[in-house]
């Protein structure tokens, strides 16, 4: 008969390896957050020093802090079961969060917590743990708590998270270097925070009060991937599917061209969530966002599905369902919502492409005489200079017959040479850069008559078909009050 015995990991080995679970700073703390919500935080500061000999970070919140027993608990590698059902105000799952995101930063981790003015402290040391390769906790008297930094911040409730031995955020630099490393690390801290979060910085989450986050004493503002409060935003129907007793609920927007967007939002937009590479589902569990910018391999992204996002909203009481893993950066729909997803792929997709040429086809339909032509033939697509522009014909009248069958072979070939690729590539990552006209206003005027002249020659003409054409060369778009001054004065 088989033996049974306690065979425990090495406490060394096993804490070195959980440093490498693949936490950045930003999602480590984004844990922390975490916790402060739960925990019924109204604001959260964190505080990033490393102008001292000993860096420090610490994450104070005014929840509703812990007594002794429950920081013991919660300062246990797996304090509750991920089987285990949660309220849908707790943002954990593990119960490994506050030790493997803060280790993975730090080699000290403590936390200090107050309830009713009683405060509480413990400290797990690496190295200390290395030296015993045991699970060694220090729990502090008040003697210690009382020299922490920010101890006295506490006050009657709240809980603070100190790091210290920040082997990994400093990367071993000193002076300036050490300074611009970690500027560019809280940088990418705010932006992931106020993604994440946006929901409760925003006050949207029913049973959660509006939140404060600060970095540094910089409070951080919402950034709400889907735009809702552009008028042109598209917010489509939401579809509900039910998984047991709990719903999963798919909201699907698409985003305004960026010929609505102002300059500041475009860049906005572009610089905190491309367009591209940021389309797809929006994974929330408890209003807190988990993934994004993912089909789930329903669909290739591409520049015709750019401008569809699709919120995803699931309770706790779904987790083993949707796999969530311990940095709560990955999340994987089980199939009904898989299902039902690929089907509203399907008309967002549609609408998503509707909204993006519906700008090109508008160019097109602008002018009852455009310069360029799409055709939909022998099961292509093809773009062509049109040979039936008022300019070209006027010119055909003037030409020898061989000359006018040399001009349609020069613009087949124009039409043919089109660089749709480099078009493509331009457009999808800089379409506001993209600029036809190089603005001339001295050669405005010049520029005018030549067109009159050669439409007209010396005749008078119609100045509503002359402004039509105009319109349809494109060359004088910022110029139209100038356009209509030259017609005024010329067409009498």
């Amino acid at each position: 008969m088989a033996r049974t015995l306690s065979h425990p990991p090495s406490a060394a080995c096993l804490s070195a390896s959980l440093r490498d679970l693949g936490y950045s700073l930003e999602t480590a703390l984004a844990d922390l957050v975490d916790n402060s919500i739960s925990a019924g935080a109204g604001n959260v500061e964190i505080l990033c020093d490393v102008s001292t000999e000993r860096p420090i970070v610490v994450v104070l919140d005014d929840g509703c802090g812990m007594s002794e027993d429950e920081l013991l608990a919660a300062m246990r590698h797996g304090t509750n079961s991920p089987r285990h059902d949660r309220a849908p105000q707790d943002l954990g799952r593990f119960g490994l969060g506050l030790k493997t995101a803060s280790l993975s930063q730090c080699r000290s981790l403590t936390v200090l917590s107050a309830r009713n003015g009683t405060i509480c402290g413990a400290e797990w040391n690496l190295d200390r743990i290395d030296i015993a390769d045991d699970w060694i906790l220090s729990m502090l008297d008040d003697e210690d708590i009382q020299i922490l930094p920010h101890a006295k911040r506490l006050g009657n409730r709240g809980t603070a998270v100190i790091w210290q031995g920040l082997d990994r955020l400093v990367e071993n630099e000193i002076g300036n270097r050490r300074n611009e490393i970690v500027d560019e690390k809280l940088e990418v801290v705010r932006r992931h925070l106020s993604l994440v979060f946006h929901r409760f910085l925003a006050g949207e989450i029913k049973g959660h009060s509006r939140i404060s986050i600060k970095v540094n004493g910089h409070e951080i503002k919402p950034f709400d991937p889907f735009c809702k409060k552009h008028p042109a935003t598209q917010i489509l129907q939401e579809e509900i599917v039910r998984i047991g007793d709990a719903e999963v609920r798919l909201q699907p927007y698409i985003l305004p061209h960026h010929s609505r967007l102002s300059a500041s939002e475009y860049d906005l937009y572009q610089d905190r969530s491309d367009f591209i590479s940021y389309q797809g589902g929006y994974v929330y569990r408890n209003g807190r966002l988990m993934a994004w910018g993912d089909w789930f391999r329903l669909v290739p992204k591409g520049e015709a599905t750019k401008l569809a996002r699709v919120q995803i909203d699931f309770p706790s009481n779904l987790d083993e369902a949707w796999i969530i893993d311990i940095k709560k950066s990955r999340a994987c729909p089980p199939h009904a919502v898989r299902e039902r997803l690929r089907q509203i792929i399907r008309h967002i997709t549609d609408r998503s492409i509707t909204v993006h040429r519906g700008r090109g086809q508008r160019l097109f339909q602008e002018t009852k005489a455009p310069c360029w032509e799409r055709y939909a033939d022998h099961g292509g697509i093809r773009y062509a200079i049109n040979e039936q522009h008022p300019l070209i014909l006027s010119l055909c009248e003037r030409l020898a017959p061989d000359s006018i069958e040399l001009l349609r072979v020069i613009l087949e070939s124009f039409s043919a040479s089109l660089p749709v690729e480099m078009i493509y590539s331009d457009y999808s990552t800089n379409p506001r850069k993209i600029n036809q006209v190089v603005v001339d206003e001295g050669q405005t005027l010049e520029r005018l008559k030549n067109l009159k002249q050669v439409l007209y020659g010396d005749g008078s003409g119609d100045p509503n078909a002359f402004l039509e054409i105009v319109n349809s060369t494109r060359l004088f778009n910022d110029q139209i009050d100038l356009v209509n001054k030259f017609i005024e004065e010329t067409f009498v």
